[in-house]
């Protein structure tokens, strides 16, 4: 097996290697005039990683019908100085001017930065709330809430970056007392975790019953560490999680994030990157068990670019995801590639 091209991990995610991507066979975009709202991406530059606006426009102007995109935490541009509480409030005003570069016109059609998740610590407890109001303010309309990121476990192979993060942070009382200030605010909650943690957010769910939470790249099913070679074993415990948090009214699901290296696949140690139809192969049972639990009404699709970009184009991602979509009604798909994102987070298009 060839040695992965890439010369830069955050975390389990690979450095996009353009030249490579560029080696897989042209593809014709299905469904072209399919309207898209791509509720998962981040912008970033630093550590001699750069994925900003331009690139973002590229990748969305590959063939399909992008109408408008999600900015989503990533530690973007927080503020250098201030009250560390606030620092993210930085990378607010930072997707606020993006989407405001974006409106001009002048980056192509697409609304890009539309919608703008960032972070609050809500480990402060009720210190959270100004933070939050202090992002709304910067958000200009356009913050629609926050992610905490939680995703943790035992074995550091799967862990990698997360390992020093504390366990059961979902269960603190004190984080629950930062997430009681959301839905008094009417902000959502994006979580990211890997699949041993979506009881614990079932629990949350359940005791915040008016707070939207959204469960990012479908629960984070891990086919590394201490689940590789596991997959038989590992699909039903995860799916059993899932219809069981999709008991919860207020929780939603993305439906992407499986090009990540978290769940096991190869594709970017492979000669060639993956084509749809064997992207669509390998993510199909995590993606319909998703949508069987939730309903399309409940569920979207993501790109999760630029991380997803290390082992497939934005072109070959969504083609993807048609694929897998196709059994589904035209009501249906318009649920999963655009009305699903569309109302969770109340984006105002044209």
């Amino acid at each position: 097996m060839a040695e992965p091209r890439q010369n830069w991990q955050f975390g389990r995610i690979y450095t996009p290697d353009e030249a490579w991507l560029a080696t897989a066979a042209a593809e014709p975009v299905l469904d072209p005039d399919l309207p898209i709202v791509d509720p998962h991406h981040h912008l970033w530059d630093r550590g001699g990683l750069r994925y900003m606006i331009e690139d973002m426009r590229d990748d969305i102007a590959s063939g399909h019908n992008i109408v408008a995109t999600v900015y989503v935490d990533c530690r973007s541009m927080y503020r250098a100085n201030g009250p560390e509480a606030f620092r993210p409030v930085g990378e607010v005003e930072f997707a606020n001017g993006v989407a405001a570069m974006a409106a001009s016109g002048g980056y192509g059609p697409a609304a890009m930065c539309a919608g703008i998740v960032s972070h609050v610590n809500l480990l402060l407890g009720e210190g959270a709330k100004p933070v939050l109001e202090a992002e709304i303010t910067a958000g200009n309309g356009r913050f629609r809430g926050i992610r905490h990121s939680t995703a943790w476990d035992e074995d550091p192979e799967v862990a990698h970056m997360y390992a020093t993060r504390p366990k059961g942070v979902l269960l603190d009382p004190t984080f629950r007392k930062g997430f009681a200030c959301l839905a008094p605010l009417g902000l959502s909650f994006d979580a990211w975790l890997f699949h041993p943690q979506i009881g614990e957010l079932t629990d949350l769910a359940r005791a915040f019953p008016d707070t939207r939470i959204v469960l990012d790249h479908c629960g984070g099913p891990a086919g590394i560490g201490r689940f590789a070679g596991r997959r038989e074993e590992i699909f039903p415990i995860w799916k059993a999680s899932i219809a069981e948090i999709a008991k919860c009214p207020n929780v939603a699901v993305k439906l992407g994030g499986l090009a990540m290296c978290l769940l096991g696949y190869d594709f970017h140690l492979r000669p060639k990157p993956p084509s749809s139809e064997q992207a669509a192969a390998a993510w199909r049972p995590y993606i319909e068990s998703c949508i069987e639990a939730f309903g399309p009404n409940r569920c979207m699709f993501e790109s999760n670019f630029p991380p997803d970009k290390g082992q497939c184009s934005y072109q070959v991602i969504f083609n993807a995801f048609k694929r897998i979509a196709a059994q589904y009604s035209e009501a249906e798909k318009t649920a999963l590639f655009s009305a699903t994102a569309s109302n969770v987070y109340r984006l105002k298009l044209g």
